[in-house]
């Protein structure tokens, strides 16, 4: 079983920001977190293992499901717990099972990065029509970060809230490629893009994906 897996994403997230919490509540079909909630993303390849990786996390530890997605290349799983201890168990036992470590997990990589400045507000309508974040307002500063494996996108955004003023407006974090859509200032969302760029290449593991 585990020559054939592969490990695209394990992504840990110490404490949910505010908005991506919130974003996350909006999206999610399982346990709803909440801000400050520590959190594990992964993905993988066949889909379906997701079923069975998910069943051993919530069955060894306290840490509850928030997403459970298959489509037609991959799975993924979130799980969530006020407790880190909690989350860092449940991979330790999820990777455990599989025979797997952090280290054989896909390496992200930063696919593209767009800012545009002063958005125009035909441009802010259309995006405003699929967003379940916050809205865009016409003339601010948006970037657009896309990265791969796409789950990564979460741990990402995530730290550029940590780090910048920014407004959440969307991520996608499902399928080949994970994109988020931020808004702020210009110098805010410049912030938000190192720290999310950073976010992404401090994370060990093997590539392409």
């Amino acid at each position: 079983m585990a020559e054939a897996f592969s490990l695209r994403c394990y992504c840990y997230l110490d404490r949910m920001q505010p908005q991506f919490a919130a974003f996350i509540g909006t999206v999610t079909q399982g346990d709803l977190p909440i801000e400050g909630m520590a959190a594990l993303y992964v993905e993988m390849a066949p889909g379906n293992e997701v079923f069975r990786v998910v069943d051993i996390a919530v069955k060894a530890t306290e840490a509850r499901p928030g997403a459970q997605i298959v489509e037609r290349e991959f799975g993924m799983f979130e799980v969530h717990s006020h407790s880190q201890a909690a989350v860092l168990e449940a991979g330790n036992v999820v990777l455990a099972r599989l025979g797997l470590q952090v280290e054989d997990r896909i390496r992200p990589q930063v696919v593209s990065t767009q800012v545009i400045t002063r958005v125009d507000p035909y441009q802010a309508q259309l995006l405003n029509r699929f967003r379940r974040g916050s809205m865009l307002v016409p003339h601010e500063t948006m970037l657009v970060l896309e990265c791969a494996p796409a789950a990564y996108i979460n741990y990402a955004c995530n730290e550029a809230e940590k780090r910048a003023s920014i407004k959440l407006i969307h991520v996608s974090s499902v399928g080949r490629f994970g994109r988020m859509w931020l808004s702020g200032s210009e110098s805010e969302i410049m912030t938000a893009e190192a720290a999310a760029t950073q976010a992404l290449e401090s994370l060990s593991g093997s590539g392409p994906a």
